[in-house]
């Protein structure tokens, strides 16, 4: 059989499904690659706005069209190819410059060659302009430059209505190719151009088979957000966890302000890590870093296991604790990643002694020293995620847990309240990811906080939960 001839289950998840071909949107800043990718996916994952720059790093998210799934990549603004060879970011020396314009230049360099590299491994391209307005030389010659490389579709955005169309279209012309007119804005063209892209695969790839390549349903999946202030470390974590240069890495603090998420398979785990905005002081966000301390809070809400990155070259500071609180905040389970072990200032005994004075309130969280860039600890860290995964969502038998409890209740009886005898019947976990455990009893309103962190204490001391936040709850009979 034919694989045209069969369309996809609507009811298959399109993470669950393995790409047949990827599909770059590539372009000059401010032509729309974001609001399509997001158009495309149906989600609002890449940060759109009229300031030039705003897409950093690249996004990836499966699709499923009507055939097969495709992977589309979001990428950052390319101004010039002719010259992107030359580019050089590592000898551009800009450390300690407070120069805004040498450090634009530089993040424009770093985004252009992170787009190409990306655009590189794609089977077919996307190239946007802006349809609304005059053609450029240099999308001309970029747009020439790149159909040499890879089957490249020409897509006209902000074509609002028939009328714009007919006063640019001849314009266009000079590219030499067909084109399609779109209006990410209205919606307008989307379905004609995914028609294309699917035309463009099958044309590439005639050897499509009819089977449709799934991930094991066995496979259990985490999320895992990275978190930390600007310039710890978290986007090479980000690529040496998962192999690949998905973050875009500079010492320029403020680098990432668009979540970026990477997926691997491990040990039967679908690990999906996301690498966050690095997150300031409040007084010192300004413009779109704004917009990326949302994303991340927005983004946490999702995830089951953050890894809170210190730099371990530095001292900590206040605002390190505060980030950690968004785990709390969010009740995810929690590792701590001391990055930059290759050039730490002190011995680890008195970093730790630092650390546990610092962050006492996370003494239940487990504590890994990495090297992002030599891969000191990486795979440690992996089968750190799994342990921490697995006490998340480990749910403990109601005859163990009571047992557990009267112990402790003999151990360290529960102190009365005005003379008032305060009973706890039984303890009943309620829920996981994370363990909520219900202590049924005749005065909820009575127990001390004090009491509930011996209980807890308890708890981790019978079971395994490290990393894990732990929630009991009084309640009335």
């Amino acid at each position: 059989m034919n694989f045209k001839k069969k369309r996809l289950d609507s009811n298959i998840n399109a993470e669950n499904v393995i790409p047949v071909a990827s599909v770059a949107i590539v372009g000059q800043p401010n032509v729309g690659k974001s609001s399509l990718f997001n158009r495309i996916v149906k989600q609002n994952v890449a940060i759109t706005s009229s300031m030039s720059g705003s897409t950093r790093d690249i996004k990836i998210r499966n699709v499923l069209l009507d055939k097969f799934a495709i992977s589309l990549i979001d990428t950052g603004g390319i101004l010039n190819l002719s010259n992107i060879k030359d580019i050089d970011i590592s000898n551009k020396k800009i450390e300690n410059t407070k120069s805004q314009e040498k450090i634009a230049s530089y993040l424009k360099d770093l985004i252009s060659q992170n787009s190409y590299n990306a655009l590189q491994q794609s089977d077919v391209i996307l190239y946007m302009v802006d349809g609304s307005n005059i053609a450029s030389s240099e999308d001309i010659r970029n747009f020439r430059i790149l159909s040499k490389l890879k089957p490249t579709i020409l897509v006209l955005n902000k074509v609002d209505s028939d009328k714009v169309l007919m006063e640019y279209s001849s314009e266009f012309l000079a590219f030499g190719t067909d084109f399609i007119t779109i209006s990410v804005a209205h919606n307008r063209g989307i379905t004609k151009l995914l028609s294309k892209i699917q035309d463009s695969i099958e044309a590439l790839k005639p050897d499509i088979q009819e089977k449709q390549q799934e991930i094991s349903q066995d496979t259990e999946e985490i999320s895992v957000g990275i978190i930390g202030r600007p310039n710890v470390g978290k986007s090479s974590l980000l690529n040496a966890l998962t192999s690949k240069q998905r973050s875009l890495v500079s010492h320029i603090a403020g680098t990432t302000i668009d979540p970026v998420d990477e997926s691997i398979i491990y040990n039967n785990h679908k690990i999906t890590f996301i690498d966050t905005a690095g997150i300031r002081h409040r007084s010192k966000i300004s413009g779109i870093e704004k917009y990326a301390l949302d994303r991340t809070n927005k983004i946490l809400k999702h995830c089951q296991i953050a890894i809170l990155v210190l730099d371990s070259s530095d001292d900590f500071v206040e605002l390190d604790e505060r980030i950690s609180s968004m785990a709390h905040q969010h009740e995810l389970g929690i590792i701590v990643v001391l990055n930059k072990w290759d050039i730490k200032t002190l011995d680890f005994e008195t970093i730790m002694k630092t650390y546990k004075r610092k962050f006492k309130f996370l003494e239940y969280a487990p504590v890994l020293t990495v090297c992002a860039t030599n891969g000191r600890h990486i795979k440690e860290l992996k089968d750190k995620i799994i342990e921490v995964y697995n006490n998340f969502t480990y749910r403990i038998q109601t005859s163990m847990l009571n047992d557990c409890m009267q112990k402790a209740f003999i151990k360290h009886p529960i102190p009365s309240k005005h003379g008032k005898i305060i009973k706890i019947y039984y303890a009943t976990q309620f829920d996981s990811s994370p363990p909520k455990i219900a202590l049924v009893m005749n005065r909820p309103d009575a127990l001390h906080f004090s009491y509930k962190r011996y209980l807890i204490n308890i708890l981790r001391d019978n079971f395994n939960f490290s990393g894990v936040p732990l929630i009991l709850e009084a309640r009335k009979k």
